[in-house]
């Protein structure tokens, strides 16, 4: 072979060989994102805009979360604090129609204390809703919502249609905290070990500990994301 016909082969073989590792560094990358998207839901999207579009900055900042707090271990709430909480969150909802400011600062700050009982980090905010992003990522964003607007109402600049929307849109996120261990909607985290060991889930066990969600029927009796006077949540 013709050192020409050589110099040929070498420069195909190198640009095959060229090819196939991107094709397999693409690969690898494309089921990292998949990976990252089913895990985090909305926290992906939401990070990846944060980070201005820029989805291999974002991808590693979720890398780096699951890393410092996948393995991060929390506790279920006991009975008697599980319902002191719950009752708290009703009391924010009875307040909401006398003082919205009030009631979303309270609700912040109760949050931050349920998310440290659970056994989340508390010494940095940044910090508590990194880890809450890993095991709670559908919900998440309710907490950063109600923190910020809390911030606001503080400074006279939230409105009372603010104010309410991000009570509404936390709500999901308490629900998520205070749930009793194997009762209601699970977390993806959660969904994942259900799937693995064939767990059924059942939303009856839930019902009595979330506010508005008992038997009573009596005058008086508070619906849960009600208040007694008409407030809605």
């Amino acid at each position: 072979m013709s050192t020409g016909a050589i110099s040929i082969v070498v420069v195909v073989a190198v640009v095959l060989a060229a090819a196939l590792i991107i094709r397999v560094v693409r690969a690898g990358a494309s089921r990292r994102e998949r990976a990252l998207r089913r895990r985090f839901g909305p926290e992906y999207e939401l990070n990846v805009a944060q980070h201005a579009g820029d989805t291999k900055a974002a991808e590693r900042e979720l890398e780096e979360r699951l890393r410092l707090y996948d393995d991060l271990r929390t506790q279920p709430l006991p009975g008697e604090l599980r319902e002191r909480y719950v009752a708290e969150w009703a009391g924010m909802q009875e307040m909401f129609i006398e003082s919205p400011e009030h009631a979303v600062t309270g609700a912040d700050q109760l949050l931050a204390r349920l998310a440290h009982d659970r056994g989340y980090p508390s010494g940095r905010y940044e910090e508590q809703v990194a880890a809450l992003s890993v095991h709670h990522a559908e919900h998440v964003q309710g907490y950063r919502q109600i923190h910020d607007t809390a911030a606001r109402a503080r400074e006279g600049r939230a409105d009372t249609e603010e104010l309410r929307e991000a009570v509404v849109h936390a709500r999901p996120f308490f629900e998520d905290l205070v749930r009793p261990p194997h009762h209601g909607a699970p977390t993806r985290s959660e969904t994942a070990r259900q799937h693995h060991h064939g767990e059924r889930r059942s939303g009856s066990g839930l019902r009595r500990w979330l506010p508005g969600t008992g038997t009573g029927t009596g005058t008086g009796h508070t619906r849960f994301g009600h208040t007694r006077k008409g407030g809605a949540w």
